[in-house]
């Protein structure tokens, strides 16, 4: 390109939009480190104690809780502040999304939680997405669903993320437009979700030279949602879900999609969808390909 257009060559990326980045032979890390430190900062929270996971198993955020109303302005901009960071750090993402529901009227209750985030990222400000060299491109991804976790509505959750043989690089955790009638059904329209994203993803890799031949294997913890996902038969059990969410058994059977049973011990697209202990949640925050970059000659240890 450099003989055809006037540019200069300024070596490997290192910095792009607050993410830092680094380059060796063994694959590439991505982190945002420095965004991180700077935002404890900015909330007074940079000399906290950190703690081990995100969001607490017993407490059950919801809009009206009777709790002192706090500066609305003070909480979008620290939960926007989370947003930002999910961009490495996926193991945020439910806690970040589940926070996003209450910008409205947030009480104590809500900025107690996202503080109890502040501390899980200084204990982990360092941590980011390492993605190792692989000779083989395989799409391949995770969805997973709760069965009516939000307190307010009853809606379930839905997450999925997709890899190419490393540290993810797609994910999301969002909630459900409808309230599902079982967990099948939950996890029928998440698998929908992460099915429109892996046709997408494909095309996308169509379009940079790496097109998938084999279908992309989506992995399922719901045995009863695969058969429902792979039985054309309009029957009871599925008359009721919107029709949308039908197109899953188009894409299988155009040999796009390949749903496949995991069990929920290996189902990693959990940590999207509801609030983990700290085994689960490290084990799954490992999967992801989240970790510590450990740079020689400088410590990085924070906890």
């Amino acid at each position: 390109m450099m003989r055809r257009y006037e540019m200069s060559d300024l070596g490997l990326l290192h910095h792009f939009l607050g993410m830092e980045i680094v380059q060796d032979e063994h694959g590439v890390f991505i982190s945002q480190k420095k965004y991180a430190l700077s935002v404890l900062k900015k909330f007074g929270m940079h000399a906290c104690n950190p703690v081990a996971i995100p969001l607490v198993l017993s407490e059950k955020l919801k809009k009206e809780d009777g709790g002192r109303k706090v500066d609305a302005t003070l909480y979008r901009s620290l939960v926007g502040n989370l947003m930002y960071l999910t961009a490495t750090r996926p193991d945020l993402m439910f806690a970040a999304s589940l926070l996003s529901r209450f910008m409205q009227s947030p009480s104590h209750f809500h900025l107690g939680g996202a503080k109890r985030v502040l501390k899980y990222i200084k204990g982990t400000f360092d941590y980011g997405i390492k993605y190792s060299k692989n000779s083989e491109l395989r799409l391949f991804g995770f969805c997973d669903s709760d069965w009516g976790g939000c307190v307010d509505d009853t809606k379930s959750t839905s997450g999925y993320c997709f890899s190419l043989g490393s540290g993810i690089f797609s994910w999301t955790s969002k909630k459900q437009q409808t309230v599902a009638q079982s967990t099948a059904e939950a996890e029928y329209v998440s698998a929908a979700l992460a099915t429109s994203q892996a046709i997408w993803l494909r095309r996308i890799l169509d379009d940079v030279g790496e097109k998938q031949e084999s279908a992309t294997e989506l992995y399922c913890d719901n045995k009863s949602a695969i058969k429902m996902a792979k039985n054309p038969v309009y029957h009871s059990r599925t008359r009721h879900i919107a029709l949308k969410h039908h197109f899953i058994r188009e894409a299988i059977d155009k040999g796009l999609i390949q749903l496949e049973f995991c069990k929920s011990d290996d189902q990693m697209a959990d940590i999207f969808t509801k609030a983990l202990p700290k085994v689960k949640f490290q084990k799954f925050r490992e999967a992801l390909g989240v970790q510590r970059h450990h740079i020689k000659g400088e410590n990085v240890e924070s906890e």
